[in-house]
This record gives C-alpha cells, structure tokens and sequence, in this order.
C-alpha cells in the first residue's frame, strides 16, 4: 500500500475485496433498512453508505468551490483545490503534526463535554491508586550478604507475589477507565472532525451499547501478550540455571518483538468496533487490514504520541512531587513511609495529567482510524457530504 500522501486510486479495494469494506456509518434514512453491524452510530455522520468513485471527475468539490476553477495563487497563477475543514481536521490524508494538533483542538473546542469524561475517571482512577499504595504496597526485600541462592530466589518470588497482589486492582480499575474514556471520547472526536458538538448524554447513548465488547477488546490484548510472553519464556525457566536464565531472556525479547507488531496491527480495533459497530473479531480483522502496509508509520506516531505524553506527564508531576515531599517529609530514617499528605498531593498532580492526557491519546487513535479510511477508502468523500447535509446541522 502506498500510505505517502495522497490516498490509493480512487475505486481501489483497501485490502482483500471491496465486498467486506463496512458501509460508512450514519443514520439510515426511512426507505433504507438500518444496517447498525456498519455504522458509526444511531445519529452520527457521516451519512449514507460508502461506494468508491470511478474516475477523479466524480470526486465532490469543497464546499462553495468547483473543482474546474481552482484557487488563484498570488501573482495570478493556479493553485490546487483546498481540501474542506468542517471541524478539526482537513478532509484529506493527515499528516503527523495536523493528527496531533487535532487532537488538542478537540480537547480545546469541546472542553466542556471532554473534561466531563476525563476528570471523573481521573479522579476514581487516582483514589484508587492511593489506597492500593497505601495499604497493598510492598517493600524490597533485604537480604543479607552471604544470601544463599535459594534463599535469594525465596526472596524475589515472594516479592513478586507481593507485586503482582498490588498491581492487579490497579490494572483493573485502570483498564476499565480507559474503556470508559475511550468509548465517550471516540464519539466525541468523531464528531469533532465535521465541526458538531456533542454533550456528555449524547456520548454517553452512543458509546453504552458498545461497553461490553469494548471492554472485553480491551482485556483480550493484554491477556494475550502476557500469555505470549509466558510461553516464550517457559522453556528457559522450565531448564533453570544459567542456560535456562539465557534462554528465558532470549525467549522474552523474541516475544516482546511479537507483542509490539501485534498491538499495533490491532491499535485501530477501538474505533473499528465503536464506529463501524463491529464485533471483537470483525473489529481485529478491520484493523489489520487498515494497518496492513502501513504498519511502521502507524507505530511511530503511536511512539512519538506516547513520548510526549510521557514527557508531559513527567513535567506536569514534578511540582507536585516537590510540593509532597516540601509539606510532608517521607522519609523516616532509612525507611520509606507513604503517608496520606504525599499521597494526597501526587493523586491530584495524577488528576490533572490524566484528564488532559486521555482525550490526547484518544483523539491520535481515531484520528489514525480516519485516515487510514481516508487514505484506503476515500472516506473523505462521506464526509464531505455529511458536512454539506443539512440534515446533519
């Protein structure tokens, strides 16, 4: 495939066929059945169903502007049609800067609807974070110098038990925010990009029926790269000794290569399921043909939009980190207390990133969604004419 700007040649199938390319979503209309298995929602644009043009010619003009007479450059010379912009992204394929700037104008725009997702999910997410710290944190084991090998590995295994006991209801409650955050905020980029708001109910009607699958979409893939991951390193372990240490670490880095090519051939099933109203299995099967030949692009805006998050994050914290250790020292001798102030102090610094990270990594997922489809399918051509509806207004 060919995912340099521009999109394939229009009426091109985007992977296997062109019969198992969902219809694009939107409402049907009353001389239409409603088809929900491929469409984005009940009432969200873009309408009608997708069919690729046959020629160039076919392809809409921007809105209020023909094809056949181009925009005049300065100096009298023509220029090329300009891509239509009904809300946060130009109808055409994205480029890495407009796919991040689009996903903070959406947080900017509808602020209102965004932090009313975001801040009550941080704010449960934290509380239970502190409590676990609190009360299920372990500490290092100490051992002393002349430790055997098998009380070293006692040692380790029982910390381990000890970790895993903490970050169990961690990942629980972590997974299940993300799941709520995802749903909403796909709903509301995606009407973002046609420049229509959305409220929190209205989010919420579309995304509810979707939870469940969702949901399970989103403990499937870690469940199976941490069973991926544990049979690779089984042999190794299984061996024991220094061969078997070898073994296990080679059979670890094999299966973290494989893990990483697989979440990133299935990253696009969110949005998949949630708006062309998928299954788990037609959503994976989806994103691996909308990310088949494009793999490495998609992977490094998914790095880079992980980095800056990180790096955002890191700074964002760090007054707070300051602030904790200023109003309550932690230490007590050699011993490291967490105690409520510090942990207090670092949940709301935790509140403040997370509700403006999340709607950053959302948006990056489906905006990546759009313009794969936009690049493979044309789906520019839909939206343009959702935005020109006025049915849709």
């Amino acid at each position: 495939m060919n995912d340099t700007p521009g999109r394939n040649k229009p009426g091109s199938a985007p992977s296997d066929g062109q019969d198992d390319v969902p219809a694009i979503p939107g409402p049907s209309s009353p001389s239409e059945p409603n088809d929900s298995a491929s469409q984005w929602s009940k009432d969200q644009p873009p309408a009608g169903r997708w069919s690729p043009p046959t020629t160039g010619r076919d392809r809409p003009p921007a809105p209020g502007r023909a094809w056949s007479t181009p925009p005049q450059r300065a100096g009298g010379g023509q220029g090329t049609p300009v891509a239509p912009k009904p809300g946060v992204i130009p109808l055409r394929p994205l480029g890495v800067g407009e796919i991040l700037d689009a996903s903070v104008a959406t947080l900017r725009r509808y602020w209102r609807t965004v932090l009313a997702v975001t801040v009550p999910v941080a704010v449960v997410t934290q509380v239970a974070l502190m409590f676990v710290q609190r009360y299920l944190s372990s500490e290092a084991p100490t051992l002393h110098a002349d430790a055997t090998p098998a009380e070293q590995l006692e040692a380790a295994s029982a910390y381990l038990r000890a970790s895993v006991t903490e970050l169990a209801p961690t990942m629980l409650v972590s997974v299940a925010a993300s799941v709520f955050v995802s749903a909403l905020l796909t709903v509301v980029v995606s009407r973002a990009i046609l420049g229509r708001g959305v409220t929190l109910s209205e989010a919420w009607r579309e995304a509810s029926p979707r939870l469940p699958q969702l949901l399970l979409l989103s403990l499937a893939l870690p469940l199976a790269a941490g069973l991926l991951a544990f049979v690779a390193m089984l042999p190794g372990l299984l061996l024991g000794g220094a061969g078997g240490a070898s073994l296990a670490v080679l059979g670890g880095a094999a299966a973290l290569v494989a893990i990483v090519s697989l979440l990133i051939r299935f990253s696009l099933a969110s949005p998949a399921l949630m708006l062309e109203r998928q299954g788990i299995v037609p959503a994976l099967k989806r994103s691996a043909k909308l990310v088949s030949g494009s793999w490495w692009r998609i992977f490094g805006i998914t790095v880079l939009t992980q980095l800056l998050i990180t790096v955002f994050t890191m700074v964002l914290t760090i007054p707070f980190t300051a602030v904790a250790f200023a109003v309550d020292g932690v230490g007590t001798g050699s011993a490291f207390e967490l105690t409520w102030t510090y942990l207090v102090v670092m949940a709301v610094g935790g509140i403040i990133s997370s509700s403006l990270t999340y709607p950053i990594a959302a948006g990056v997922t489906v905006l990546l969604y759009v313009d794969q489809r936009i690049r493979r399918e044309a789906l520019d051509v839909e939206l343009t004419k959702a935005a020109e509806s006025p049915s849709q207004n």
